[in-house]
């Protein structure tokens, strides 16, 4: 089992945590729609890098 040789700082402990903290994430606009979403994936309209790439079928509701 391993055991530490000396005490850890909280100086120390916080130096190595300072690297775990969320990134940001990356975001991109769509330029067919100008829509929002989220780098290298699919915007909610279907497109991809500016050609649509899943086609959705339009459901008409009668009333």
């Amino acid at each position: 089992m391993a055991v530490q040789k000396s005490r850890v700082t909280p100086s120390k402990r916080g130096m190595r945590r300072g690297h775990d903290k969320l990134k940001t994430r990356a975001l991109s606009v769509e330029a067919e729609t100008g829509e929002t979403h989220l780098r290298h994936h699919v915007s909610p309209e279907g497109f991809y890098r500016g050609k649509e790439v899943i086609q959705f079928e339009t459901v008409v509701v009668d009333e």
